[in-house]
């Protein structure tokens, strides 16, 4: 039997604007949040890499004239169940396969951040037929979260070395939890991308919340090891929306700051086409990673000027 760990019994949680709701899917309970008409077109919104649903609260409150909007929190992430040894972006698809079936069953609008990004071009290519409308990719690192990935560079010229430190020092299930240890790592490490993760004297709410073995799962690969970022994008089914936001190669050190590369996003957006499938894209420079959270007014204006061009769902 899967060993489970329940992250309630850390009691670091806070409340929030919209009540929780909790769904047992077999393997792992989901904790997700509802709000906005069932009348309206159903929406899914997957929250990023060390974020729970709650980050999307702001926008929520914006998108709920428009839409029935659920947000999840992922296994591993927030209320939800975290799985030791059981992260893989298969594994999270799936939660997420059971969670439109049995909560939402109808079919979806599916807008993912970051990881939550890559996993919306998962549903698009691998859910059950009719399961979704369209994937919005809210700067999602597609081939950049790839320890080997196709094109560009990998998750050791982006965001590796903050996980390697998230690994080392708070480790799997906050297994260490020497915060203290990660800011002295952290203020002198040579990646500028381990500051987003906070030098503060206490860890961030999101932190709280996560499980840091997500990050060990991605720095040693085997969170995509048996899904290639290629072939799931060659496989995709449905509309696709790509934003693409701040990003930027560091002058000193060569790093690449930011989610992907304009290489990488180049080469998305050719594999969706090459299968036949609508892509938009759209450029954000000005934009944080979390668009959502950081400008929620315009993150709810672009997702809904999109949803609004996708195909009626037959039978409607």
């Amino acid at each position: 039997m899967t060993e489970q760990v329940t992250p309630r019994a850390r009691n670091v949680f806070v409340p929030h604007a919209f009540a929780e709701k909790q769904v047992d899917l077999g393997e792992v309970v989901l904790n997700y949040a509802e709000t906005g008409t069932p009348g309206k077109p159903a929406l899914l919104l997957i929250p990023e890499q060390t974020g729970s649903w709650w980050s999307y609260e702001q926008a929520m409150a914006r998108l709920a004239g428009d839409f029935h909007v659920f947000a999840v929190d992922l296994r591993g992430q927030g209320r939800s169940t975290w799985t030791p040894k059981r992260y893989s972006l298969d594994n999270f698809g799936n939660d997420l396969v059971r969670f439109i079936a049995l909560v939402i069953r109808r079919p979806v609008i599916v807008a993912g951040c970051s990881s939550g990004g890559v996993l919306a071009a998962w549903l698009s290519a691998y859910a059950m037929p009719g399961q979704i409308r369209g994937a919005f990719c809210e700067d999602a690192p597609l081939f950049s979260s790839e320890l080997a990935p196709a094109y560009g560079h990998s998750i050791r010229q982006g965001a590796g070395p903050a996980f390697e430190l998230l690994c080392k020092h708070l480790g799997d299930q906050w297994s260490v939890g020497d915060w203290a240890g990660f800011i002295a790592a952290a203020k002198v490490s040579s990646s500028k991308v381990v500051r987003f993760f906070g030098t503060s004297g206490e860890p961030p709410q999101n932190l709280k919340e996560y499980d840091p073995e997500w990050a060990r799962a991605f720095v040693e690969g085997t969170v995509a090891l048996h899904c290639p970022h290629e072939r799931m994008l060659s496989q995709v089914k449905t509309p696709v929306l790509i934003t693409h936001h701040v990003r930027m190669t560091d002058p000193d050190t060569g790093e690449m700051l930011g989610s992907f590369s304009d290489l990488q996003a180049e080469k998305v957006q050719a594999i969706i086409r090459g299968a036949g499938v609508r892509v938009d894209y759209e450029s954000f420079p000005d934009m944080p990673h979390v668009m959502h959270a950081g400008d929620p007014a315009r993150y709810a204006e672009v997702l809904t000027a999109w949803a609004a061009k996708l195909p009626p769902v037959e039978g409607a």
